[in-house]
């Protein structure tokens, strides 16, 4: 197995539930203390000695792009965006750029979501299980509180946000080169790809129980920022 090196970022989208920002800018570029959400992600996996990356670009790529060029990046990092295509779907950009990487393996991840997931600790279970694919699984917590109640529908108490029973996809994948097999270029990363993957035992999942949250919404932004203001973000494991 070749060594995971590589660290593939999705970052097309159009981020429609974040219109608030996104009319003007991609949703990557949208900013959690100053900065854009691609560079908290880019400094995560940096933080764990990862050096290459690729943005997977789309909509305002130009935009991205321009961010990409402006920044000096720490000594070894090279950031590099690749046009995927304004409206490839996920499974699609991750085709077209590992085909760039020839036969190297691969890291993969959304350009929303941050969390304090130890990098080395994902591809060293990787290497372990010895599949094509390994997909970071969460545990988020709920968006509302919850009531308990007793068999005469009294409420006996409540639980503030709870986490979530089951685990979900979290980003933060590994990937062999064989797993672009299983992806097609009109295809949604979580659709048939992962669910084929899956069917032929080639899918495993890391859980990570710390902390996790995506910005999907412009609530969601709205609570990072507060999270990254208080001076004690989680996923900042860098310097």
């Amino acid at each position: 197995m070749s060594p995971l090196e590589d660290v593939l970022i999705l970052c097309g989208g159009r981020g429609t539930r974040l219109q608030e920002h996104t009319q003007s800018i991609p949703k990557p570029l949208v900013e959690i203390g100053g900065m854009p959400i691609v560079w908290h992600v880019i400094q995560i996996y940096a933080a764990h000695g990862l050096r290459r990356f690729m943005l997977c670009t789309g909509y305002k790529g130009e935009l991205i792009q321009e961010f990409v060029d402006s920044r000096d990046w720490p000594p070894g990092v090279e950031v590099r965006c690749v046009d995927t295509g304004v409206d490839t779907p996920t499974g699609g950009r991750i085709k077209r750029a590992g085909r760039l990487l020839g036969d190297r393996a691969f890291c993969a991840t959304y350009a929303d979501g941050v969390a304090d997931i130890d990098i080395r600790a994902l591809i060293a279970f990787h290497r372990t299980h010895g599949g094509l694919a390994t997909m970071t699984v969460v545990r988020p917590e709920l968006q509302f509180g919850i009531a308990e109640l007793d068999g005469d529908a009294r409420v006996i108490g409540f639980h503030e946000k709870p986490r979530v029973e089951r685990w979900v996809n979290g980003g933060f994948f590994c990937f062999e080169h064989g797993a672009l097999g299983y992806i097609g270029e009109d295809s949604v990363l979580e659709r048939e790809p992962l669910e084929h993957l899956a069917r032929v035992g080639q899918l495993r999942a890391y859980r990570h129980q710390g902390f996790w949250e995506c910005m999907d919404t412009y609530k969601d932004a709205v609570e990072l920022n507060d999270i990254w203001a208080s001076g004690g973000a989680p996923w900042k494991v860098w310097e």
